[in-house]
């Protein structure tokens, strides 16, 4: 790998990871616009743990918060509202990882075609629009209840549909479940935090059976670049929604799938 792709992919991970566009989606597009090799398994281990660092750093007092409270309540000294969010992301993890372990196969094999990443961007991001323009409310993350964690963890795991975005359907479902739209983002990011711990442990447990000598160079410039981009990702992401919304984001998705749909199909 040259300077100039380990960049262009630790950039692309870090801001696509949690921006409601498609990680997936901009990943078929590098092969598509350059001649580069695929980077392997170790640079996309070291990329997703630029992206786990960024969001824990960014979030590390609501996670500590959350840490303490669920410690509390474990020892019986009363639940309040930082232990209910972390059972809340908890419970909303769960059905990804059970479909996600049930459809592996599947997914891999069957529904990683440009086809159905076109079409997930398209619709997935038309619905992301309409809840943002009409469902959206005033309830923060810690206004939550157990109905709501788990349609939102069933939307995320829409999520290992290729193409939909997993910041943008559970950004989706809790604007249609009344949170606000900083509210809405804070908790999808919370909760890409156990699902790319255990995205990035399949990948590492995968990675341990390959006896391939790994460039550490690019693997922490990878791990530094995508932790970078994803922070100020995050940073300005919030306080972009703040003022303007999610359209901008809509429009994006719809004119992307549309373009990958024209080069691949027409």
């Amino acid at each position: 790998m040259d300077w100039l792709q380990i960049i262009v992919l630790a950039i692309v991970q870090g801001f696509t990871e949690f921006l409601p566009i498609s990680s997936s989606a901009h990943l078929i597009l590098v092969p598509v616009l350059t001649d580069w090799q695929d980077q392997g398994l170790a640079f996309d281990v070291a990329l997703h743990l630029g992206s786990l660092s960024a969001v824990m750093i960014y979030f590390r007092r609501e996670i500590a918060s959350m840490t303490r409270s669920s410690l509390k309540a474990l020892n019986g000294k009363g639940v309040d509202r930082d232990a209910w969010l972390a059972l809340w992301v908890t419970l909303a993890t769960l059905p990804v990882c059970a479909i996600g372990f049930v459809l592996h196969d599947v997914i891999e094999g069957y529904m990683r075609s440009t086809l159905i990443i076109s079409m997930s961007l398209i619709v997935f991001g038309l619905l992301l629009g309409y809840a943002d323009w009409k469902q959206r409310g005033t309830r923060s993350e810690y206004q939550l209840g157990l109905k709501d964690a788990i349609i939102i963890g069933l939307a995320q795991a829409l999520a290992l549909i290729p193409g939909t975005s997993r910041s943008g359907i559970t950004i989706t479902a809790a604007l249609m479940m009344g949170m606000n739209r900083e509210a809405a983002a804070r908790f999808s990011f919370l909760l890409s935090i156990p699902v790319i711990v255990l995205a990035g442990g399949l990948e590492s447990f995968k990675l341990a059976s390959q006896p391939d000598a790994m460039d550490w160079n690019a693997m922490i410039m990878g791990t530094l670049l995508s932790g970078l981009s994803a922070y100020l990702c995050i940073h300005f992401f919030l306080a972009f929604i703040r003022k303007i919304g999610m359209q901008p984001f809509v429009i994006y998705r719809v004119v992307l799938g549309a373009w990958l749909l024209w080069i691949f199909y027409f």
